[in-house]
């Protein structure tokens, strides 16, 4: 983080203020842990997408990509292990009716470990150890019980199947998983290759919270990275290595994230998930300490496997989704690594990053969002030094023909010029053009850098190239 001491709350009330994020339905309440991306928001949202398709899809040679929907036939959950096994334990305050995860609450109370623990085990810790409310001291629990995460629509049913459930799904990768044979049919595409995505997902969270980091609605960018692993090697160690390297090159070189804030987290081999052999997650440090970021997990055959006939415990879909090896001839269920991150999350540990605080000569704090230009939301600001004298009118179509070649630029009138390149800056706007009297007389403007201040004299005809 630039600034380390830069609290969350200072974050939050900034991202209002500039339109970056809005709480949602803020002006019925609020919905609690819903939050809406403002214009800004939405500039900076879709940068930070291009430049993780970038990295991860379009300069690749073996990757492409798919939009799968979020309502999906009921038996892939059921094959997934969603529907019986997708939970967390929480229990509920009796006197001041918050509610909370059971672990999380066991953990920070007595530096406890109890994750694989029972419901029953983790309630008699929770007594015996008289463990209060967070939030009231209380020590009023109820037993601890497990709660389903993913969202069960009300609608009856879709076409004629009454008996189907309709979910909101809680992960993206199913999408890809069960796709997996139209696309090795329609893109012929050999192995090893990867699917990646882009998508809402949603989550029954217990205890949501810290801004957006951990919300009921999100968005993910994955991959599913189909590698052949022969029976008793190790061979998916050096494609999950070389993923690894790809995300940390990701948040550092395209991101431009300084590398002390961020740091690897391996996952116990004893307690990975159902579907994993190996995971790693890259944490960032929030404001409110190291915490998940990005997440790397070897998912071995186990989804393609539970989707294809004669293979999963379900044998739900009916379909062989083997893989035929156009060169061997041998049919093989693939194996599989997943890179993924959450936008959102992304999106607050960049703000995290670049956020600055600078005092300068006059002791006025300026706050600056030092974003690489690549991920700044505009590129450059549009300023007339006056609103008179045909100024504005030549700041205008100058603004036009930018925004017509494709260059995200914002336009600014209101105010002195000075309170124009402060707001500017906080947008985190990389130059600033200023339209004056000497433009009206020979078609040049005054680019001002925002993290130097420096101001140079160029022609109009420069600025594209400039910028680039």
């Amino acid at each position: 983080m630039s600034n380390p001491n830069t609290q969350l709350k200072t974050i939050v009330d900034f991202c209002r203020r500039k339109g970056f994020v809005y709480q949602g339905s803020e002006i019925y309440g609020g919905l609690a842990n819903t939050w809406d991306y403002g214009p800004i928001g939405v500039l900076f949202k879709n940068n930070i997408k291009n430049i993780w398709r970038s990295h991860f899809i379009t300069e690749q040679t073996n990757m492409v990509e798919i939009d799968a929907g979020i309502l999906m036939n009921q038996k892939v959950w059921e094959a997934s292990g969603h529907v019986g096994g997708f939970s967390d334990c929480l229990v509920d305050c009796k006197s001041c009716k918050s509610r909370f995860r059971a672990d999380h609450l066991v953990e920070e109370a007595c530096d406890i470990d109890v994750e694989g623990w029972t419901p029953e085990q983790i309630t008699n810790t929770i007594i015996e150890k008289k463990i209060s409310c967070p939030k009231c001291k209380a020590t009023n629990f109820t037993e601890a019980r497990y709660m389903n995460l993913m969202f069960e629509t009300n609608r009856d049913k879709i076409g004629n199947d009454s008996l189907q459930k309709i979910y909101l799904r809680p992960e993206t990768a199913q999408g890809i998983f069960v796709n997996f044979k139209n696309v090795v049919q329609s893109e012929r595409i050999k192995i090893p290759f990867g699917i990646g995505q882009i998508g809402k997902a949603f989550r029954n969270e217990i205890t949501p919270g810290n801004f957006n980091f951990r919300i009921v609605e999100f968005e993910q960018m994955e991959i599913e990275y189909f590698i052949a692993v022969p029976k008793d090697t190790e061979g998916w160690n050096e494609p999950f290595e070389v993923l690894l390297n790809s995300q940390k090159e990701f948040l550092t070189s395209k991101l431009g994230f300084n590398p002390n804030n961020i740091k690897l987290k391996e996952h116990n081999p004893d307690k990975l998930s159902h579907y994993s052999k190996r995971t790693v997650d890259i944490e960032y440090n929030y404001p409110f300490g190291f915490s998940e970021l990005t997440g790397l997990a070897y998912r071995t055959d186990f989804d393609l496997s539970q989707h294809s006939k004669d293979f999963g415990t379900y044998n739900q879909s009916n379909i062989n989704l083997e893989y035929l090896d156009p060169i061997t001839n041998e049919k093989f269920i693939p194996h599989c690594i997943e890179p993924t991150v959450g936008v959102d999350r992304l999106i607050l540990a960049a703000l995290c990053e670049f956020y600055t605080e600078e005092t300068l000569d006059n002791g006025e704090i300026r706050i600056v969002l030092k974003f690489p230009a690549k991920l700044a939301p505009y590129k450059i600001a549009v300023l007339p030094l006056m609103k008179k004298d045909g100024l504005s009118e030549k700041a205008t179509e100058i603004f036009a023909n930018l925004r017509k070649q494709g260059i995200s630029c914002d336009y600014d009138e209101a105010g002195s010029i000075g309170k124009r390149y402060r707001r500017q800056d906080e947008n985190g706007t990389p130059w600033c053009m200023c339209v004056d009297y000497q433009t009206m007389e020979d078609e040049t403007v005054t680019l001002r850098n925002r993290d130097t201040m420096e101001q140079v004299r160029i022609g109009l005809g420069e600025v594209s190239g400039y910028l680039l």
